[in-house]
């Protein structure tokens, strides 16, 4: 949205950890703020923008590749790697990264890590929580914590690393990663079904799990208006109209194993048995080649580019129930209709839901014909308090950043934020960390 434009006058590019170390020595003792930077791709305005004139670290020049297990799959690299790079690099091997992002050319992998990025592959390997085997992470004052270990089990002590992933670079700079990376899949296919209502999400889930369980990788739900957008900006092959007919939601089912003919044998049973119930689905289509896997996806994945290209976006990245995924569209839709700003001249043209069933994550758009404080106040703190009626999350994946920081007081407890605080002030007494994000 641009809202927030940065002072700096000086922007750093160490190589190495010592020199990381060095510059972090330096300004802690001069009480000079750091914001530690990576590829510039993260969804949350302001997490990687100085809020006065601190110093900006960009870790672009740390970008090798320490090491690879190709027995276990552990990968060790600079923070600076760019996501797409290091899947590039242990293809050969056989294996995957356990995250993929729609800026996998550009962003990099400890800024995924700080953020604790999410992605389509979260239902299939978990969150980074889980695959990141150790950090290196240098700590405001200069001190270098190693911790790059790549052993799977290791249950001495405290597990500090988890600090770190998710903190938005407010404890530390993680200057290098190990990860879990798993095995490439011998086979994918995908479908895409057409649902009678939303209510039958959940049962076709259920379905899904049971009936696809060790190789289901995706199930993703999109809403008919974002359907819409995608075709209307010709960003993905239009289903046949005649049989998706009025469906108001669509899922996305992908699947992933080392057997084609089981998996393909497994998917065909699946959707012959949804299909049988015309109360669940009205249509589905199941990939028959590359090509067709390819234009599924884009069903879902180019959802974010056509909402860009209709309008202006307020984007929410929360965490709800999946039962409530429609009516939390639906009542923010009511919120604007009751405010006179929705399909008005100047407003918004359309509120539009799409999400990771698997996780609960919900991506709530509304397309305005232009940014206006009119209509972000209807918007806030209107999501937010809807959210917190749900006891969700207003961040499931994008982070909090500085946009966010006066809303945290919606998902976390003030007990909750009065630890934080204490945490950050063990680690960062002087607040010199990445200044005013995460907590104001």
């Amino acid at each position: 949205m641009g809202k927030y434009k940065g002072q700096s006058r000086l922007v750093l590019k160490p190589k190495s950890t010592q020199e990381v170390s060095q510059i972090m020595k330096h300004c802690w003792e001069r009480r000079i703020g750091v914001v530690p930077q990576g590829g510039n791709t993260g969804l949350v305005e302001g997490g990687g923008v100085p809020v006065k004139d601190e110093v900006v670290l960009n870790l672009g020049s740390m970008n090798k590749v320490r090491s690879f297990d190709p027995v276990s799959g552990a990968l060790v690299a600079d923070a600076g790697c760019v996501l797409e790079v290091l899947s590039q690099h242990i293809a050969p091997h056989g294996y995957i990264m356990p995250i993929d992002l729609g800026a996998k050319g550009s962003c990099h992998i400890g800024g995924n890590v700080a953020t604790n990025a999410g992605g389509l592959r979260l239902l299939r390997y978990g969150s980074l929580h889980g695959t990141v085997l150790g950090l290196e992470v240098v700590l405001p004052d200069g001190t270098i914590i190693d911790q790059l270990s790549t052993l799977r089990k290791d249950n001495t002590g405290y597990d500090l690393k988890q600090l770190f992933i998710g903190a938005e670079g407010t404890l530390g700079i993680i200057t290098g990663v190990s990860i879990l990376t798993p095995p490439m899949p011998q086979s994918t296919n995908n479908l895409v079904l057409a649902l009678n209502s939303f209510e039958n999400v959940l049962p076709i889930f259920k379905k899904t799990r049971a009936r696809l369980s060790e190789i289901l990788s995706a199930f993703e739900y999109f809403d008919r208006n974002a359907y819409e957008l995608v075709v209307k900006h010709k960003l993905g092959k239009p289903l046949a109209e005649d049989e998706i007919a009025d469906a108001p939601a669509f899922v996305l089912v992908e699947t992933s194993g080392g057997n084609k003919e089981h998996d393909e044998a497994k998917l065909q049973e699946f959707l012959e048995e949804v299909m049988s119930d015309e109360s669940l689905v009205k249509t589905g289509v199941l990939a028959q080649a590359t090509e067709q896997f390819q234009q599924l996806w884009a069903l879902r994945e180019s959802i974010p580019e056509a909402v860009s290209k209709e309008g202006k976006a307020y984007k929410y990245d929360i965490s709800v129930p999946v039962s409530t995924f429609e009516s939390v569209v639906a009542k923010t839709r009511e919120r604007l209709q009751e405010k006179g700003l929705y399909q008005t001249p100047g407003g918004v043209r359309e509120v539009v839901g799409y999400g990771h069933i698997g996780d609960g994550n919900l991506h709530l758009n509304v397309v305005a014909e232009k940014y206006s404080d009119e209509i972000e106040a209807a918007l806030e703190p209107f999501v937010y308090e809807l959210v917190e009626s749900h006891r969700g999350s207003i961040s499931a994946e994008h982070g909090i950043g500085l946009m966010k920081a006066h809303a945290l007081h919606y998902s976390k407890s003030k007990e909750s934020i009065a630890l934080m605080k204490k945490i950050k002030n063990v680690f960062d007494e002087r607040g010199i960390m990445n200044p005013g994000k995460v907590l104001e």
